[in-house]
């Protein structure tokens, strides 16, 4: 019995190691990564988000040094929107209800109405948003206003349309798209069953705010994967 026990022993020794060693680098090399979105400036680096500053709700500075650090989801919409804009104010307060627990996670809805969008008229539509059921938490949402020329130009680098247009309901044109930004200020997109890169989130659909709340999530997992170092013999 002393003798079978060993042997049962000794397989364990041999046999386990290379199968935890193959489990382990398997899923290590094949980490799910988002991709990143966007052609690489000239120096080589990632496309990011430009350079910007804007204030929110309470009259606080935000830029690019607030976001740092923070991964975040982004959209363009104003107060007065009659169609659209409520379905995505919904959408992401859907999206910051389910991944309430995680840290270092943003959300900026940038006016593209600024002359009506103050942050006092930001305050009431909150105000509005939560009598029709919709809960705002500005714990980490911040409503965006500030000069029209600089939001417009912003807003090219998340990869959206932004104008004004009187033949459009309320008067401009914006873009539905939900974008996600990492820590460092990159566009990152998940990949549709075709294998195609997404890009943007629709803002208006339920099955894509799922997506980008899977795809929030693939991205927390990316920053908490140890970081492959090379090894010296």
């Amino acid at each position: 019995m002393k003798n079978i026990t060993t042997l049962i022993l000794l397989a364990l020794l041999l046999v386990v190691p290379p199968i935890i060693y193959s489990y382990v680098t398997k899923g290590y090399n094949n980490f799910i990564k988002l991709e990143v979105v966007g052609e690489k400036k000239d120096n080589g680096e990632d496309h990011t988000i430009s350079e910007f500053s804007l204030v929110n709700q309470h009259n606080e500075v935000i830029n690019n040094d607030t976001m740092l650090g923070n991964i975040y989801v982004a959209d363009f919409f104003f107060t007065t929107c009659p169609t659209i804009c409520p379905v995505m104010t919904k959408n992401m307060a859907y999206i910051q209800d389910k991944l309430s627990v995680y840290p270092n996670l943003r959300f900026l809805s940038h006016t593209v109405n600024p002359e009506t969008d103050t942050p006092k008229r930001f305050l009431e539509y909150i105000e509005e948003m939560k009598q029709n059921n919709i809960d705002v938490d500005l714990s980490n949402w911040d409503f965006l206003t500030g000069k029209k020329d600089d939001i417009y130009e912003v807003a090219k680098s998340y990869f959206v349309n932004v104008s004004p247009d009187s033949l459009a309901p309320g008067g401009f044109l914006h873009s539905e798209y939900f974008i996600l930004i990492d820590k460092e200020g990159r566009v990152r997109s998940g990949i549709d069953k075709n294998g195609n890169v997404l890009g943007v989130y629709d803002g208006t659909k339920e099955v894509q705010m799922k997506d980008l709340v899977n795809d929030v999530k693939v991205l927390m997992a990316e920053y908490k994967r140890p970081k492959k170092t090379k090894r010296k013999w």
